[in-house]
């Protein structure tokens, strides 16, 4: 008996192995082939960022669990606000978690830009961007983005920019780098699995937001076309 449970037990690791390749094989396929169908819409460098009428700013926390600013959440920001001020955008959707009173990410970008000099009239809060997807299709379906620029880092680009195309969203990647020395590799490596799970999201299961609400569709007038202040009368 012990010769053929030995047989068994070979066929089955030999099973479980092939089982391991396959899978492998698979995540590997399915990230490079995110990656393939999104990284000509990319710009690297802020200058050369695509022109478009809305930029849509994904929310994170403004601190790292050991209590140091968050580079992703800085070079957002930074980003955010220099493509307002090059006129690459004409509008800024922020859209992050709000799920306590107490964890409020929308408002803490609106502080931090304003600190920048970013004119209120020129940004639109989203409370409830849960996720990339919930951004996405609440850019879409509330605020009536047709056309936008997704603004944060690069590794989360791709991803960003495949869900937009599922959701029917007209959409460029503009990465903003984090120093390098502040980076958060395993974050960036939860990435290939969250570009997997998305495919799921998109292709089988039928994700939809957690909530969207009413219409609000944004009022984006191109800076070329505000009227002028008044000039006072004078006698």
């Amino acid at each position: 008996m012990l010769p053929l449970q030995w047989k068994w037990l070979k066929v089955l690791l030999m099973v479980l192995g092939a089982g391991v390749v396959i899978a492998g094989l698979l995540f590997v396929a399915a990230n490079l082939w995110v990656l393939s169908r999104t990284q000509g819409r990319i710009e690297h460098h802020l200058t050369q960022c695509t022109k478009q009428p809305v930029g849509i700013v994904f929310g994170t926390s403004n601190w790292t669990r050991a209590g140091g600013r968050n580079p992703y959440f800085e070079a957002r920001m930074q980003g955010a606000a220099q493509l307002i001020d090059r006129q690459l955008v004409n509008h800024l959707l922020l859209s992050g978690d709000n799920r306590t009173r107490f964890y409020n990410e929308p408002v803490t970008m609106w502080r931090d830009l304003r600190a920048r000099k970013v004119s209120e009239a020129d940004m639109t809060l989203d409370y409830a961007g849960f996720s990339t997807f919930d951004t996405l299709a609440r850019a879409r379906e509330v605020f009536g983005v047709e056309q936008a620029m997704l603004v944060t880092q690069s590794w989360h680009l791709p991803r960003a920019l495949f869900i937009a195309d599922a959701l029917g969203l007209e959409a460029t990647g503009c990465a903003v780098s984090a120093d390098q020395r502040s980076r958060d590799w395993r974050l960036e490596a939860r990435e290939w699995v969250a570009r997997v799970t998305m495919l799921g999201d998109v292709y089988l299961w039928g994700r939809q937001p957690y909530f969207l609400g009413p219409r609000e569709p944004l009022q984006v007038v191109p800076p070329d076309q505000l009227m002028p202040p008044a000039v006072p009368a004078t006698d």
